[in-house]
């Protein structure tokens, strides 16, 4: 079972758009829990998705009361990448199926969502810095994970496409 990404209420549709990227870049499903800050139109998200918004797999839940009551039929693991959490990203054991939880650029998720999750984990970084954009967060993590889990794509030559 591989790797998610779940982005909770997103309110920049450029990093939304990176994000789906990089899931079809590295094979990974995105899960959108709306509401969204903006419409999820390809309009929107192009500029960062570039022509790889095709080649995403996206999962769009109406609220995370539906995507919790999905994440738990699954049986899978939520892990919030969070600035509140006093575990480092890098110091924690990511499984095959975990679903990596991305908070709302603006505010990141509520108490009730940060309570929900299996795990928090947070990004080392300089003291009294606030934030790492969410999409290179995201990222971040995403590519520990997947080392960790042995689930990385395979590095083959590029090929242009005809």
């Amino acid at each position: 079972m591989s790797i998610d990404l779940a982005l909770y209420q997103p309110d920049i549709a450029a990093n939304t758009g990176t994000l789906l990227r990089l899931g079809a870049c590295l094979g990974i499903k995105v899960h959108i829990i709306h509401p969204a800050g903006f419409a999820l139109t390809d309009r929107n998200l192009t500029r960062a998705g570039m022509d790889y918004l095709d080649k995403a797999v996206l999962f769009e839940h109406d609220s995370f009361a539906a995507f919790q009551d999905w994440r738990l039929e699954q049986r899978r693991r939520l892990v919030l990448l969070t600035t509140k959490a006093s575990h480092s990203a890098y110091d924690a054991s990511y499984l095959p199926g975990d679903i990596l939880l991305l908070g709302r650029e603006s505010a990141g998720v509520p108490n009730s969502v940060a309570e929900a999750a299996d795990l928090g984990v947070r990004i080392p970084m300089h003291p009294n810095l606030r934030s790492i954009n969410v999409a290179i967060a995201g990222a971040m993590i995403l590519g520990e994970a997947l080392r960790q889990t042995g689930t990385l794509p395979a590095v083959t030559p590029f090929t242009e496409p005809s």
